[in-house]
């Protein structure tokens, strides 16, 4: 299985399909690069990169280290690795934090971003109100000590609309087929202080590539209010919003979701 060591020691897996231009798929907290096999669709064009994060999936768990730089520079040696050059990073929630985290280090190879689902800052304040309030991931911080199963299981259906559910969505993202399986605990709950700490607002005005955004109108982990903050805050951005979708609209609406990134990267890419 494809496997590396950064120089920190850490052990990086990654999945990879398909040839041509390279997307780098970067999944969000408490998840893996499993969770975008729906988007394996687009190994007929591209070739498909999935790493799993430190801590998640695959990828081992040192007992500390889990600051956004940390998950940057992991993100820079993969790009390093594999000698990627004009790659697109598509990167959903937490993901999207470790991509503008990585950005200064991978900005030679990057040929576009997309950031689904996403938000420069995950909890809000009196000057950033396009968060959520800093009591969810304390709550949820204290849920995964006491029983980190059920605290999983109750994020997980977080994520999406109850029409969404009914649809089994929910069922889909933990499935057999998406290969999921729970992170580290104590991995989790450092990631998600560093996600609750986070801000990356000031990062946004000197992303000088393109930026497609794709979010859930009806997403109710990163409220959409956060996506176009960043469509107003990117000097080059274009705004997706899928209807009715909730925090995971790669899974809920996969057609849709796949046919804006197909777009875009034929756009990116035609003159290649």
């Amino acid at each position: 299985m494809p496997f590396f060591e950064t120089g920190e020691r850490v052990r990086i897996y990654y999945g990879s399909t398909g040839d041509g231009p390279p997307l780098v798929f970067l999944h969000g907290w408490g998840m893996s690069g499993s969770v975008w096999y729906g988007q394996y669709v687009l190994s007929d064009c591209c070739r498909l990169i999935t790493p799993d994060l430190r801590g998640h999936g695959r990828s081992s768990a040192p007992e500390s280290g889990y600051a956004f730089e940390c998950f940057a520079r992991d993100l820079q040696e993969l790009f390093t690795r594999l000698d990627l050059d004009r790659a697109v990073v598509i990167a959903w929630s937490m993901g999207v934090l470790v991509a503008l985290s990585a950005f200064p280090l991978i900005r030679g190879r990057l040929a576009a971003l997309v950031f689904v689902s996403g938000t420069p800052k995950f909890t809000a304040d009196a000057g950033y109100p396009y968060g959520l309030p800093s009591s969810e991931p304390r709550g949820l911080g204290l849920r995964l000590k006491k029983n980190h199963h059920d605290a999983m299981h109750h994020f997980i259906r977080s994520m999406f609309t109850e029409e969404e559910i009914s649809r089994g969505c929910q069922e889909r993202m933990v499935s057999a087929e998406s290969g999921y399986e729970y992170p580290d605990g104590s991995a989790a709950r450092q990631s998600l202080k560093s996600l609750a700490d986070a801000d990356l607002r000031s990062a946004l005005p000197g992303i000088d590539v393109p930026v497609l955004l794709v979010h859930g109108s009806d997403d109710n982990v990163c409220p959409v209010a956060a996506a176009y903050y960043m469509a107003g805050e990117l000097p080059e951005s274009r705004l997706v919003i899928l209807t009715g979708a909730g925090h995971a609209p790669f899974l809920s609406m996969a057609i849709d979701f796949n046919d804006s990134i197909r777009q875009f990267i034929n756009g990116i890419y035609s003159d290649d």
